[in-house]
């Protein structure tokens, strides 16, 4: 009867994960009307002296800790490479440069906000969510802290407040939609004195970043990073050396949602809440665990059978 009840179960298991995986294929979370109009940023590295005005800006948009502006100055910083954490929403990193020693590439990063985010794909509950004018924000009143976000992102960028007990939250750039709200400029771009960061329309931007590059192509790599990758993303970089010198990702052209949303919507889809799934889980672990408890109960058996027998 118990070989019967394990075979019964592991069918119906099986089948469960078969409807899931079935029925997931019609679930498309990151899909979204966008507006023709949506905004970008380009980043144009060969203008940036790496004042890091931005990174104070931002936080000091965000309501995080920050020193004095002054203290920006400070060239230590780029002695190691950095990624934007709960505490920083973004980072400029210090390149070297082939063409010219004297003066090296910085490069600013953030979140990318892609056009088929992959963060908004996992997210099981929707607090992730892609507006029409292209930016990427996150609603800290429906996450319930599974960080699958931070899992699926292909440029790794969302952060999770790891030191805060009491209401973490999930850290990222939400690309000042608050501030644009209100009619105002990204905090970073209204702060960039070289104009490295150009704020508009991504389908202009892509247009002044093919003449920035065709008008100096002794300077500029013809790649607009961004353009194309992972579907698209609003934030764009032309740069002077290769980007994967610069440590940004080589992606595909292939939007990013795939397997995760494919899989998770696909649970939600069918009604299976986490708790069913966790009751799933270790019902499974537990008819495991007692397969090997009766396997080596009878290799023990044998064991002591054999030695009567000599």
């Amino acid at each position: 009867m118990k070989n019967l009840n394990r075979r019964d179960f592991f069918k119906s298991a099986a089948a469960g994960v078969s409807m899931v995986t079935i029925g997931a294929a019609s679930v498309k979370g990151a899909d979204k009307r966008l507006s023709e109009d949506r905004v970008g940023v380009l980043v144009d590295t060969d203008v940036c002296v790496g004042c890091r005005h931005c990174e104070w800006a931002c936080k000091t948009a965000h309501d995080l800790p920050t020193a004095d502006l002054d203290n920006y100055s400070d060239k230590a910083v780029f002695k190691e490479y950095r990624r934007p954490d709960a505490g920083a929403l973004t980072v400029v990193n210090e390149f070297d440069n082939e063409k010219n020693p004297a003066l090296p590439v910085h490069l600013k990063i953030q979140c990318m906000h892609c056009e088929r985010p992959a963060c908004v794909s996992a997210c099981i509950v929707g607090a992730f969510a892609k507006r029409e004018d292209g930016s990427v924000v996150w609603d800290s009143d429906k996450c319930i802290g599974c960080r699958y976000c931070m899992v699926a992102c292909p440029f790794q960028i969302p952060t999770y407040d790891y030191d805060k007990a009491i209401q973490p939250m999930i850290r990222k750039c939400d690309f000042c939609s608050d501030r644009r709200d209100k009619g105002q400029l990204p905090a970073c771009v209204s702060i960039c004195p070289n104009e490295a960061l150009v704020f508009g329309k991504r389908v202009d931007l892509i247009q002044i970043a093919k003449s920035r590059i065709k008008r100096k192509s002794d300077v500029y790599v013809n790649h607009i990073y961004g353009e194309n990758e992972v579907g698209g993303t609003s934030w764009m970089y032309i740069a002077s050396k290769n980007f994967d010198k610069l440590k940004m990702p080589p992606l595909a052209l292939n939007p990013a949602p795939g397997i995760s949303e494919t899989i998770q919507h696909g649970i939600f889809a069918y009604f299976v809440p986490p708790v069913t799934l966790y009751a799933l889980l270790g019902l499974m672990m537990w008819v495991t665990k007692r397969r090997k408890s009766e396997k080596n109960e009878k290799l023990q058996e044998n064991n002591e059978e054999k030695g009567v027998k000599s």
